[in-house]
């Protein structure tokens, strides 16, 4: 009966992202299979962020229940010197209850949501697409740069950020790391126009990108909002591009698309899949190269199921982690 209490440096350590894209878009493949139930949502506003817990079950090498617990307050870094994201993962077995893990959520929420820019590039983004521009150049802006390494071949890449000096400093680390060109921009605009892909992960209340900023054939993925107050695709490019979701029911009322629902621009049926079902083959992918597709990235948690695995497992195996009991 005891649980694994698992630090952020352990999870570093344990989840390698290629194998988490791998596993994440393993599980989304399932939930459109019909083999993995709907995942759970509930999300409560503070007066400068907010919580969100988010959880559901899969059936992996054993059948977990994992439910994650996240405060999100944008202005930490500035007012008080902590992380915007701060939070817990709990892993337990489904089959009956038993309390596996406990382990930090940063690293996990991270990594799974580059993960899934990934896995929506793999299927949405041209063939040959090889620009980016990431705004937004945090920890999210990072690892979506590498994730995209992996599933396309990326030669150059912009970086913009509200805070100039964070664009710089990702253009010169992401150059060294990656081996590419990344250039820091303050025309945001200027940078998008000339990308096949863009990423956006700020938490933004008001739209970064509009019509006419992206070129014909551009795959925008839209990570930054993950509650209805955030906001960073203008309902008019949301109306006038094909919408995947990674769960249709959350882009309806946290994502980048409920502004567009809200406003009357679009219906529910303008998210033309989910992105499980393109995976497992049972809708089309991109079907021409000059459609902008958004992928309304809301974060689920059967992404982190998926993870919080790998690390449990491994952890397991290689005898990390502190061992206790309640």
């Amino acid at each position: 009966m005891e649980t694994l209490l698992i630090s952020r440096d352990d999870t570093r350590r344990l989840l390698p992202l290629g194998d988490c894209i791998t596993a994440v878009e393993a599980a989304f493949r399932m939930h459109a299979e019909g083999k993995a139930a709907a995942p759970g949502i509930l999300g409560i506003h503070a007066e400068n962020g907010g919580f969100h817990i988010k959880a559901g079950i899969l059936g992996l090498s054993r059948n977990y229940f994992v439910s994650k617990t996240n405060a999100n307050f944008p202005e930490n870094a500035r007012l008080h010197g902590l992380p915007t994201i701060q939070g817990i993962v709990i892993v337990c077995d489904a089959d009956n209850g038993q309390l596996l893990a406990l382990m930090d959520s940063i690293e996990i929420t991270i990594v799974r949501t580059g993960a899934a820019t990934a896995v929506a590039a793999k299927y949405l983004a041209r063939k040959d697409a090889s620009t980016v521009t990431i705004c937004g150049c945090g920890n999210q802006g990072r690892i979506s740069l590498q994730a995209l390494t992996h599933v396309r071949p990326i030669t150059k890449a912009w970086a913009w950020d509200i805070e100039s000096s964070r664009a710089q400093d990702f253009a010169h680390d992401m150059s060294r790391s990656l081996g590419i060109s990344v250039t820091p921009t303050e025309d945001l605009q200027q940078a998008t126009r000339q990308s096949s892909i863009c990423v956006t992960c700020t938490p933004s209340r008001k739209p970064i990108l509009h019509n006419g900023d992206v070129m014909p054939g551009a795959f925008i993925a839209a990570v930054g909002a993950d509650n209805g107050d955030k906001h960073e695709i203008d309902p008019g490019l949301i109306a006038s591009s094909r919408v995947v979701a990674d769960l249709a029911e959350q882009s309806s009322t946290i994502g980048d698309f409920y502004h567009a629902l809200r406003l009357g621009l679009v219906s529910p049926s303008h998210i033309q899949a989910e992105l499980g079902e393109i995976i497992a083959g049972k809708k089309p992918g991109r079907t021409s190269d000059d459609e902008v597709i958004v992928f309304d990235s809301t974060g689920t948690a059967l992404q982190d199921i998926a993870a919080a695995a790998i690390v449990y497992e491994r952890a397991v195996r290689d005898g990390q982690g502190m061992r206790f009991s309640f």
